[in-house]
């Protein structure tokens, strides 16, 4: 049976994009090298946040299909490539996209849009992708078509999601580019073709750095703030009211996830085999790497002023997953918090509905489910992630001492970032 869409890569970007296709009534064939996340899916169970366990079987009724082989590629008329790309050692790891790129080569045939999404440095679709998928003897851009089109999903996000927001195409030819765009018409609301592979690739990297920057830009001025005795949320507010020139970002206990610590790194990489310094990112990842330690000092601090002995102290982290309303642990900023903290002599537990588990250095963190109980029993409590399920009210008015890194809580007893 020939499929409409191959997704290959059933992770957070693949499997939304897997779901929008079925609901356009697409015949799609997904797959991931995990047996385990191939055995979930095909017993309706989601691994992916954002994409339910309902979404998985209403796919399944509509005739999707998962496998760890790259058989139905030979049938495909398009194929995504949504595998992940992180780092080793700080460089870039593309061992998953040179994987996928001649798993599908060996399959490929003549006609078929062949789409990278996975996140790269400028150069990877055409420099690295493209050669591997021409080792059977096609060529790119005559034999098959050749894109790139960078994924902006956002875990966790109710607004915009894969349909509403746009989506940047490119492609090896203007043909390529028009196939791609053709493609994504039926999925997403809105497509912005860019001049070249090289322009979609930078775009995504350009996004993630400009956040990754004003965010370091915030949380050194949180610090400053904290020295000279200002209240940096009041400031953020002030500043936000000002209707043109200034976009607001929030500080918080450092960057987490997969993106934002990690994309910029690309691009830095990049720009270091062209002998240019790319200052302005390598200093936000500076800032920002430092602020699970700032955030475990300050809690220091408090629980010195409030009197106590910090050896043996105990302080309660409520959110230890990378962000809010999200279930991604991957770099959160808890493990650098916990990590210091523990070199304090501190006491660490956690609770967080959506982290069953917390391990850092492969010590689990205790976890307490009856958080009003775990609250009044704390020295202090550290509001790292603000989860809807929080009852934050209840935090202000129970604990001791809170320190607030999110600027969410008020009171006598809550101390913000």
């Amino acid at each position: 049976m020939s499929a409409d869409l191959v997704v290959v890569g059933l992770g957070y970007v693949g499997l939304p994009l897997a779901a929008r296709a079925c609901a356009a009534g697409l015949t799609v064939v997904g797959v991931d090298t995990d047996p385990a996340v191939v055995e979930g899916l095909r017993a309706g169970r989601s691994h992916v946040h954002g994409t339910a366990d309902r979404h998985i079987r209403a796919m399944l009724r509509q005739g999707f299909t998962v496998d760890t082989g790259f058989t139905a590629v030979a049938t495909a008329d398009t194929v995504v490539i949504c595998v992940p790309t992180g780092l080793v050692d700080g460089e870039p790891d593309l061992r998953a996209v040179l994987a996928a790129g001649r798993a599908v080569g060996e399959h490929l045939r003549a006609g078929t849009l062949v789409v990278l999404e996975s996140t790269s440095y400028p150069g990877t679709t055409e420099e690295v992708l493209a050669p591997i998928l021409a080792a059977n003897g096609l060529v790119p851009g005559v034999d098959f078509n050749l894109a790139y089109s960078p994924e902006r999903i956002d875990p966790g996000n109710d607004e915009y999601a894969l349909e509403n927001t746009p989506k940047v195409v490119s492609g090896l030819t203007s043909v390529c580019a028009k196939r791609c765009e053709a493609f994504y018409e039926d999925l997403v609301d809105s497509v912005v073709v860019a001049a070249g592979l090289r322009e979609a690739e930078t775009a995504k990297l350009l996004e993630n750095s400009y956040r990754l920057v004003n965010i370091a830009l915030v949380n050194e001025l949180a610090v400053f703030c904290d020295r000279v005795g200002v209240d940096v949320w009041d400031v953020l507010r002030c500043s936000a009211t000002k209707p043109f020139g200034f976009a607001s970002f929030s500080p918080g206990p450092g960057v987490g996830g997969h993106c934002i610590p990690v994309d910029p790194r690309y691009l830095a990489n990049r720009a270091r085999a062209e002998g240019l310094p790319c200052s302005m990112v390598t200093t936000a990842q500076e800032v920002n790497a430092g602020m699970p330690g700032y955030v475990a000092r300050r809690a220091r601090d408090i629980l010195i002023r409030e009197g106590g002995p910090v050896y043996g102290a105990r302080v309660l982290l409520l959110g230890v997953t990378y962000k809010a309303d999200v279930s991604d642990q991957r770099q959160s900023p808890a493990i650098g918090v916990v990590r210091q903290l523990r070199a304090f002599g501190v006491q660490v537990a956690y609770h967080d509905p959506h982290a069953p588990t917390f391990t850092v250095d492969g010590e689990a963190v205790p976890a307490e489910s009856e958080v009003e109980r775990a609250v009044a029993a704390a020295d202090l409590v550290v509001l790292l992630q603000p989860h809807r399920t929080f009852d934050l009210g209840m935090v202000a008015r129970t604990a001791r001492a809170v320190f607030d890194t999110q600027g969410r809580m008020d009171g006598d007893r809550v101390e913000r970032l």
